[in-house]
């Protein structure tokens, strides 16, 4: 079965850390933009009914609640299996979770990165543990038990402590799936721009090292595990059955088609992107700026990899990757089980030199 993916790439404020093609832009764009997202979802010629759908950006939680219906209206497949809104800390309230609710909307992913004060005002958020609380008490109030929340490893002045107090929000409010990236820091972010220019702002010189990271990214692994909420994939983490059946999709291989700026989507055969800028996406005919052939034989181990439950190569992959197979399972890199390779804890963090083992083009 297929996902759906909208793109909403408005936001009250854009984060230090984040080269998204999404940010604020002036207020009348937004009507414009909705108009045209309307338009390439009703236009779309649906060859299959879709299982799952996800409200990404930028911050789709700010999406007026008398404006969503339109917009899932015209996706078929309603009750989906799967429909999650992306949203901010302080942008959830009871009349948006209603509204939510009444258009299919079952899962919630609080962007909340942090819960420490400081961490949380160098990436230019506004909210605070005690609005997270609030608002995860609100999600289950309304029956949304499926609930995501997101944290960064590796902002600028945290440190072994300050995690471990992060962690302590996800041990109290106990979501189901806990997503954990590692900072990566991009030089079209302000913070990465400050970062080459030597500045100061948003903390650049506060920036852990990437051993310190690393450290705490494998802090949260164990932590969450303990939990009861190991790692299914590289970043992403879920009690048994709560995984995101959307993500899977994008791992998995499953086709998918994305609406809006810079949305992607994949078939099975093509994959294709839309035009990155929201302006421009508004006034577009046609959004569709790229479609080329994929490469799932490729790609199976780029994005299978990152699954716990790793790849099950053919017998021609195994012949045709055999010395880069040989060679990363006796690094310790891969760990083979059966038919199955899997990454091993360290080929987690060193996992971007794993996948470039397996590219052939």
């Amino acid at each position: 079965m297929a996902g759906v993916y909208i793109s909403y790439p408005f936001c009250a404020q854009k984060c230090t850390y984040c080269n998204f093609a999404s940010g604020v832009f002036p207020r009348d764009l937004e009507p414009r933009y909705l108009d045209a997202l309307r338009r390439e979802i009703v236009g779309h010629a649906w060859r299959w009914r879709p299982e799952t759908v996800y409200l990404g950006g930028g911050t789709p939680s700010l999406i007026d609640p008398q404006a969503l219906p339109s917009l899932l209206d015209a996706v078929p497949g309603r009750p989906w299996r799967e429909a999650t809104m992306e949203a901010a800390p302080g942008t959830v309230t009871p009349d948006r979770i209603r509204a939510w609710r009444e258009c299919g909307v079952n899962r919630v992913s609080l962007g909340v990165q942090s819960f420490v004060p400081g961490e949380i005002a160098r990436t230019g958020r506004k909210h605070n543990a005690a609005i997270v609380e609030r608002e995860v008490a609100l999600l289950r109030e309304h029956d949304i038990d499926n609930i995501n929340i997101d944290l960064i490893a590796g902002l600028s002045g945290q440190t072994v402590s300050s995690w471990s107090e992060s962690l302590d929000w996800i041990e109290r409010l106990a979501p189901p799936h806990v997503s954990v990236y590692m900072l990566e820091i991009d030089e079209d972010s302000r913070l990465g721009n400050e970062i080459l220019l030597n500045g100061k702002r948003y903390g650049a010189l506060e920036i852990p090292s990437d051993e310190l990271t690393a450290g705490l990214y494998e802090t949260a692994v164990a932590r969450l595990a303990a939990l009861g909420t190991p790692r299914y994939e590289i970043s992403n983490f879920a009690r048994l059955a709560w995984e995101s059946r959307h993500n899977l999709k994008y791992w998995r291989l499953e086709p998918y088609v994305g609406f809006g700026a810079d949305a992607h989507s994949f078939d099975g055969v093509r994959r294709w992107q839309n035009v990155e800028r929201a302006a421009e996406y508004a006034d577009r005919a046609s959004p569709v700026i790229e479609s080329l052939p994929a490469h799932p034989e490729e790609e199976k181990f780029f994005v299978g990899l990152r699954l716990a439950e790793g790849v099950r190569p053919t017998a021609e992959e195994w012949r045709q990757f055999e010395a880069p197979i040989s060679r990363l399972l006796g690094e310790g890199l891969l760990e083979k089980s059966g038919g199955t390779l899997r990454l091993t804890d360290r080929g987690v963090l060193l996992s971007n030199e794993v996948f470039q083992e397996f590219l052939t083009t």
